[in-house]
């Protein structure tokens, strides 16, 4: 089978399901595992924004969505060329990845698969679609996945909940959303700004001051862990306004973001900065 990968968090789901050779082409943001590196880019962005704050991503965000502009490029062109027999999309976020949408019209005739998980049970459930989809086992995985999934919550449960405040980006701050305020639930970490699933939105420092929290999460959307620390840095007033005990920033990019297998370490990080 030939597969296009269109999500990052379906490259790292096919290649723990072991269809690492199968795919023929991903995404410009595909960067794990390594092995995805190798592979044929058919996307690029349109903004141009590494290295910009948060503050100025989310102005040039704004202004494409004013503007009709889509975030990425898609060369179509290539993906037939390498006659594919399976291209997987998402429908959840049109900032985060590239929208299925965008490319249906141009790839029809191609089996598409959208992916549009809004929990973790659904995350967990795309992945067996994927497999099902690819023929392959999905067993192994799983259990292994569900076995970590108990043991992070078994630990967690030993220890007293947290009251806590997840943010998903930072200027403007967003809360929980999607599948994050089910991980925040099992790592017994109580935030009462989270909504479970329904996309993150922008608040505002006022009210995440409002929510008291003893615990404050950082892990921008996108961001790796040096990019959040700066963004962190250059936003330390804010922060500390917030009267938070613990500040804790993690890597949004690797783990919460990406609704894929990663989620489960990001279960496990969130247990172990309790």
């Amino acid at each position: 089978m030939r597969i296009v990968s269109l999500l990052p968090s379906a490259t790292e789901a096919l290649f723990a399901l072991g269809l690492g050779d199968h795919l023929v082409a991903v995404t410009h943001e595909c960067d794990y595992p390594p092995a995805a590196a190798s592979l044929p880019v058919v996307t690029s962005s349109t903004l141009g924004l590494d290295g910009k704050s948060s503050t100025a991503i989310e102005d040039a965000v704004a202004l494409a969505a004013r503007e009709g502009r889509s975030l990425y490029e898609v060369d179509t062109d290539a993906i037939l060329r390498l006659d594919p027999d399976l291209v997987v999309a998402q429908d959840i976020c049109d900032v985060c990845a590239i929208p299925a949408d965008q490319v249906a019209a141009d790839l029809a005739g191609v089996r598409m698969i959208r992916q549009h998980p809004h929990s973790l049970r659904d995350v967990l459930e795309d992945i067996e679609h994927l497999a099902d989809a690819c023929d392959a086992d999905s067993r192994a995985l799983m259990s292994n996945l569900s076995a970590r999934i108990e043991v992070a919550s078994q630990r967690a449960a030993t220890l007293p909940r947290a009251r806590g405040v997840f943010l998903e980006w930072l200027d403007p701050p967003y809360r929980a959303g999607h599948w994050t305020p089910d991980l925040l639930s099992l790592a017994g970490i109580d935030d009462p700004l989270a909504r479970a699933g329904v996309p993150s939105v922008a608040l505002t420092w006022d009210d995440v001051r409002s929510a008291h929290p003893e615990l404050l999460v950082l892990a921008p959307c996108g961001f790796s862990q040096s990019r959040a620390e700066r963004e962190a840095s250059r936003l330390r007033d804010q922060i500390s306004s917030t009267g938070a005990a613990r500040v804790v920033v993690l890597d949004g990019s690797a783990y919460f973001n990406r609704p894929g297998p990663r989620l489960v370490d990001s279960l496990e990080l969130l247990v172990g900065v309790r």
